[in-house]
This record gives structure tokens, sequence and C-alpha cells, in this order.
């Protein structure tokens, strides 16, 4: 099978996971955020923050644990493959306590004088706490299992265990709703259990399935490659944390001036935004492994050629939905949620704006990371990722607003994307900036402005209403499509489009005569 068909059918695995665990996660949402109500979900949001944190941690060292393994698989090394298998099992059971005993210590101070709770919920919230530090060591674990499922590509049972987490998710909230005990303290330690029936699932399905996947710590033990691994881990284990601190910290600012209504305006936020990030997310995940394979076979090329359209593709795939969602971003969320927190609107469009300028180079992380030479880096974008913390934290002792912090990070977003990572991907894989600037982000801009503007004509001439967002919401889509295309696409894109709609109406066409 061919790479790009390779790609598509995983993409299409993960979109069919995606459609599902959406549905389902928006749905849970509602059910809890009205059971808990506001400010016991503001509660969970800020508190039980350490759930999307680790979200954040997990996914960075599977990354990094998925560069050594997809890096060997391109060369095909086995024997190497279950030496990291069993490195980084022994690297990311030592993380997952180091986490843990980091989480109390800061538990200590979060909960003495940091965070703004109510006394009559302090004792709950501790609770909450207190069983996501349970889950740590195992969502950590699951690591290593992760990593291996998503180097062998393989997107369908990856996407099986998706939406089983999803389904947990979603018994927890019905749980919540009719349960006569606490219901904040009933949803934190169910939650904090869901991890250990995802790694008990992965590691099962992992150990019967590849031959790399062997437990025997003394027999495939390489000090070598354990300090290779430790380097890399380590480094993207800075950047990790780095942006986990600045994720987190919004939430704790917000708390500290605002209180806790203001963090389930912006629980709800990271809830819309994570929701339709998913989209591009889901594409960078099938194309990650084929990157670092690219590297690991020596095709710098095809590498690079690679990671230039999935930055562009995963931009055009953010942007068919958010703009339009972006633009009916009240009527949708007065649609969804019955009584919609203060500054809840305008937090959701600054967040999808984020997601939009990331994903103009998402890709090119991947590709200096592919190479393991990544300590300049890390250490560059860490110091980006942490100012608009302390930048907000003054601003506000000003008395700015809220949303004031949203817009520091939009401008670190611009500064670290076209100054740091343009820079670091010229200097260590020889990327072409003035290449990348006008087959990728020149083309997005103008393409976005397109589907914009006829958003914005829309809601000038219709009124609010079910009506008014279908159409939105169908012509934005359409005429995003059609200007990705003859805007967005070179020559030699199209033409690859073309070749694959052709390959799948063959098959298609086959499968009918079939049938």
């Amino acid at each position: 099978m061919s790479t790009a068909n390779r790609v598509i059918k995983n993409t299409g695995f993960l979109y069919a996971k995606m459609g599902i665990t959406m549905f389902i996660s928006l749905y849970t949402t509602r059910l809890v955020l009205n059971a808990l109500g506001t400010s016991d979900y503001g509660i969970y949001s800020v508190v039980g923050g350490a759930v999307a944190m680790l979200g954040f941690l997990n996914a960075a060292m599977a990354s990094a644990t998925q560069r050594f393994m997809s890096f060997y698989e391109g060369r095909g090394d086995r024997i190497i493959q279950k030496k990291i298998f069993n490195v980084s099992l022994i690297l990311h059971f030592g993380i997952g306590i180091f986490l843990a005993l980091i989480l109390l210590l800061a538990g200590y101070f979060f909960f003495n004088g940091i965070l703004n709770i109510p006394d009559n919920r302090m004792y709950a919230a501790k609770f909450v706490y207190g069983s996501l530090i349970v889950s740590t060591v195992f969502t950590v674990m699951s690591v290593p299992y992760q990593a291996l499922l998503n180097a062998h590509e393989n997107m369908f049972y990856f996407s099986i265990v998706g939406v089983l987490e999803s389904i947990l998710k979603l018994l927890v909230a019905l749980f919540v709703v009719y349960t006569a005990m606490d219901k904040l303290k009933m949803y934190g330690v169910l939650m904090a259990g869901i991890p250990l029936v995802i790694l008990t699932i992965m590691r099962i399905y992992c150990h019967k399935h590849y031959s790399e996947c062997v437990v025997s710590p003394r027999r495939f033990w390489d000090k070598s490659l354990l300090k290779e691994m430790t380097g890399f881990a380590g480094w993207n284990f800075l950047g990790s944390t780095i942006s986990i601190v600045a994720q987190y910290g919004q939430g704790i600012v917000l708390n500290m001036f605002f209180g806790t209504r203001i963090n389930a305006a912006q629980g709800v936020a990271n809830q819309v935004n994570g929701q339709i990030s998913v989209f591009a997310a889901t594409m960078l995940k099938a194309l990650n492994p084929v990157i670092v394979k690219s590297e690991g076979a020596g095709r710098r090329s095809s590498m690079l050629k690679t990671a230039m359209i999935g930055s562009k593709f995963s931009f055009f795939l953010l942007a068919f939905f958010a703009i339009p969602i972006c633009i009916e971003m009240p009527y949708i969320l007065h649609l969804w949620i019955k009584n919609v927190p203060e500054y809840t609107v305008v937090f959701c469009r600054l967040l999808l704006i984020i997601s939009l300028i990331d994903q103009l180079f998402i890709t090119l992380p991947s590709a200096i990371s592919a190479t393991g030479k990544i300590r300049n880096y890390q250490l560059s974008v860490s110091v980006l990722l942490a100012l608009p913390i302390v930048l907000g934290y003054i601003l506000f002792t000003m008395g700015y607003p809220p949303y004031t912090l949203y817009v520091l990070f939009i401008t670190q977003r611009l500064i670290r994307g076209f100054g740091v990572v343009l820079h670091f991907a010229k200097k260590i894989v020889g990327l072409s900036k003035s290449l990348f600037l006008k087959q990728v982000v020149v083309r997005c801009l103008l393409s976005t402005m397109v589907s914009l503007s006829i958003g914005i004509l829309i809601i000038a001439l219709l009124e609010e209403g079910l009506f008014r967002l279908f159409i939105s919401l169908v012509f934005t889509f359409i005429v995003g499509l059609l200007s990705s295309y003859y805007i967005g696409l070179a020559s030699d894109e199209k033409d690859q489009v073309m070749l694959l709609y052709g390959q799948a109406k063959v098959k298609m066409g086959e499968m009918l005569k079939r049938n």
C-alpha cells in the first residue's frame, strides 16, 4: 500500500472515531455541567485540569517514544525496537512516580493560598485532586503501548480504544446525574479510574500482536540507548511541562482574579476548541509516523514535502469547521448549553484563532524531532510559552479584562511560529523559509479570507436562527472547500488530490459491482 493511501486509510479510521467521540463528548459536557452546576464545574476545571494536563503530557511523551520506534521501524531494525520498548517502560514508570510526587507537592501550594475555592467545597476539591494523582502513573505507563500502536500506524485499534474511552466517560456522566452522593467527588474519582482500564486493554493487545512488545528489561537493557532516549525525552519533557504549566496556569491566574465562574467559561471554551481541533489533530496523528519513518530511511526531501503538505491540510481541516462555528458561536452555545457562562463566547473565538495559528506550523516540530536534535528548539519554545502567564498576571493587577490573557497567547503563537519554529526548521532540516511562507502561509490565509467573507456576509443578511446557522455552516464549508482547492493547493498537489480521488472512485465502483 502506498504512503498516500495508507495515510488516507488511517485518517479515515481516526475520523470515524472522531465523529463518534465528538458527539459523545459534547453531550457528556452538557450532562456534567448541568449536574455539577457552574461553581462545581468551575472547581473541576481548575482542580481537575490535571486530567487535561496529563493528556498533554501523555501525548508529548508518546511522541518522544514514538520517534524512536518509528525511526527504527523505517530502518527495519526489530532488535533495537525491542530494546526501545523495554527502556521506555522503565523510563516512563520513573516519570510517572516523579510526576506524582510533583503533583503532591504542588497540591500543598494550590490549596493553601493560590486557588480561590469556597470553604465548603475545599474538601471535595482536594478529593478530586488526590484521585487524579493516583491515575497519573497509569496514564504515563500507557505511553509505550500507545507509541507502539502509532509506530505501526494501527489507527484502527487506536480508534476503537478512543471510542471505548468516550463511552466510559459518558457512563460516568450519567452516573453523576442520577447519584445522590457528592457529585463532584464521584465524578473526579470515576474519571481517574478510566486510564487504568485503557492501559489494561492496550497492554493485552500489544503483547498479543507485536513481536517487539516483550517485557524483558535484563535481556534488552541498553545503557547507551537509555541515555539517548532520556536525553531526548528530557528535552521533550521540558517543552511539554512548560506547555502544561502555561495551559494550567491560565486557569489558576483567571481563578485568582475572577473566581470559579470564569473557570467554567474557560472549561467550556476548552471543550469546544478541543473538539474542533480534533479534525486537524487526526491527520497529524496519521502523518507523524510517516514523517519520522522517512527521516529514518534517509528520505529527507520526502519528509519535508510531507511536513509542508501536512501543515497546509491541517489548517484547512480546522478552518472548514472553525470559521462558521466561530461566526455563529453565540447561537451555537445557547443551543448546546442552557446557561452559558459569561465570557464563554469570546474565550471560544480567541482559542480557535490560537489553534488556527498553531496549524500553520503543526508538522514542523515533528520534522525537527525526527532528527533527534531538539535541545535548542525546546529551550527557545519553553521561554516563550511562559511569558503570557507572567504578563497576564501583571495586566490583571492593572484591571484588564479576562480575555486579555488569550490576546497575549495569540501574540506569543505568532512570534513562536514565524520566529522560532521557522528558524529551527531551516537550521536543522533545511526547510526553505520563503517556500514555506509562499506555499503554506500565504495560500492558507488567502483561502481563509474568502471563506470568512462569505460567512460575515451571511450573518449581515439573515436573522439569527436555525435557518441562518444551517446556511452559514453549509455555504462557508463549501466555499472553504473550493477556495482551499483553487487557492490553497499548488498544481502538483491538485494533481495528487485528483489521483487519489480517481483511485477512490475506482475502488468504490469495484465494491458496488461485487455487491
